[in-house]
């Protein structure tokens, strides 16, 4: 029974690995395509980009005359004597006017209007490619996490292939004699062990594989294999260089802007206007009040209480604090590269000791594989030289997986 129990076991794993192989490998490149095309954040940055366009038009248009209807009309009766003095109401007012308004705009103060554009859609496309890094990291992080279990599944897999075609022949020596009962069940129970391992693994690859596509917002639950993701350790700009310390040199930009507009506030503004229609208080020949009117505003400012110097104040506080987070920045920007370069070596280290390992592990266990045939090797021994041989290859993959993921971690920063 167990043994039938085992065969359709076989089956079905070994069918369910030849589909997920023969069927086309989903990439790395898929999921991140697929992650930047459904992010809301990179959709919101676009959408910013295009205010800010439609806030530069605004401003073409804010240079162009502003032409504006106005009406205001006033009745002030006077009944038996009562009523607001006519000296100073005139009794009516009335009037239609078609009023042409003019800013003149100062250059300096226009181009300060621009650059201010300028660099909030500089301080956007920063803010696109730090997500666009994020969503890279993140994405590729879950995808190896995802590809180390099935890397462990596929393996398994192969293992289990292995044992079950042991134990037709170790079924056949334990009934010859050769091999004691318990050194068969020894066996059984390596092979049952092998088997829950199995479903463990898949039910973490499917879990793992589903949370790959929650991160990039693709609806799929079935199970398919990963490819191998192909990362290699890309060379690191000068910090000053990487798309994360931009955002300090624009904001120091953007600081500088402000302070040139406070200075541009307290400079003279003058207007041009004019009107033309009707207005009149209907006392004397109300009906000749047609006419027009031009004029010139000035303001000049004088004196707020000193306002203008706070103001700068408050900029020059504000340019500290740019200034020591672009300084932490740094510090911890050099401590993590060092840092995770390290631990790469390290990982690289283990990865070639356990290749070592591997060599005499797998030759060890061919050698008893063979005894095995004979009669020769102790069944615990067959075991342990197995067990020794899954340890090793287990922590190549192990490794393997964190050699990829200190990569990616590391290519994060690249971004120029």
């Amino acid at each position: 029974m167990f043994r039938l129990f085992t065969i359709l076991l076989l089956y079905f794993l070994i069918t369910i690995f030849s589909n997920s192989v023969a069927a086309q490998d989903v990439t790395l490149p898929y999921f991140l395509e697929a992650a930047k095309i459904n992010s809301p954040l990179l959709k919101d940055y676009n959408n910013q980009v295009q205010l800010n366009r439609i806030d530069s038009l605004r401003i073409n248009a804010s240079l162009k005359p502003q032409v504006n209807a106005v009406s205001n009309n006033y009745y002030a009766p006077v009944i038996g004597g009562w009523g607001y003095d006519n000296a100073v109401t005139n009794g009516a007012n009335i009037s239609g006017l078609i009023a042409v308004t003019k800013p003149i705009i100062r250059k300096e103060n226009l181009d300060n209007q621009y650059e201010l554009l300028h660099l909030q859609n500089q301080s956007l496309q920063t803010g696109t490619m730090v997500t666009e890094q994020d969503i890279q990291k993140n994405i590729t992080s879950q995808y190896i996490t995802a590809y180390g279990t099935w890397m462990q599944y596929s393996f398994n897999v192969e293992i289990l292939t292995l044992l079950i075609n042991e134990d037709a022949v170790l079924k056949k020596l334990t009934e010859s004699g050769i091999y004691r009962q318990t050194d068969y069940l020894t066996f059984l129970v390596t092979l049952q062990q092998q088997q829950l391992i199995i479903s463990q693994l898949r039910a973490q690859y499917q879990n793992d594989f589903a949370s790959l596509n929650y991160l990039a917002g693709i609806q799929d639950t079935s199970f398919k294999n990963l490819a191998a993701p192909e990362l290699e350790l890309n060379a690191l700009p000068g910090i000053e260089a990487t798309v994360f310390y931009q955002q300090f040199i624009t904001d120091s930009l953007l600081l500088k802007n402000k302070e040139a507009q406070i200075d541009l506030s307290y400079k003279p503004t003058v207007s041009l206007y004019g009107d033309a229609g009707y207005l009149s208080s209907l006392a004397i020949a109300p009906y000749k009040n047609f006419g027009a009117s031009v004029g010139v505003n000035v303001t000049v400012p004088i004196y707020d209480g000193k306002q203008k110097k706070m103001q700068h104040n408050k900029n020059d506080i504000a340019e500290a604090t740019r200034a020591n987070y672009a300084n932490f920045f740094k510090s911890q920007y050099h401590q993590q590269i060092a840092q995770l370069l390290q631990q790469l070596q390290l990982a690289q280290q283990l990865i070639n000791q356990a290749n070592e390992q591997l060599k005499y592990s797998k030759g060890l266990m061919e050698a008893n594989r063979r005894l095995l045939i004979t009669g020769d090797v102790h069944m615990a021994d067959y075991v342990l030289a197995i067990n020794g041989y899954l340890t090793a290859k287990n922590i190549i993959k192990q490794n393997t997986v964190n050699k990829l993921q200190i990569i990616n971690q590391i290519n994060y920063w690249n971004r120029k």
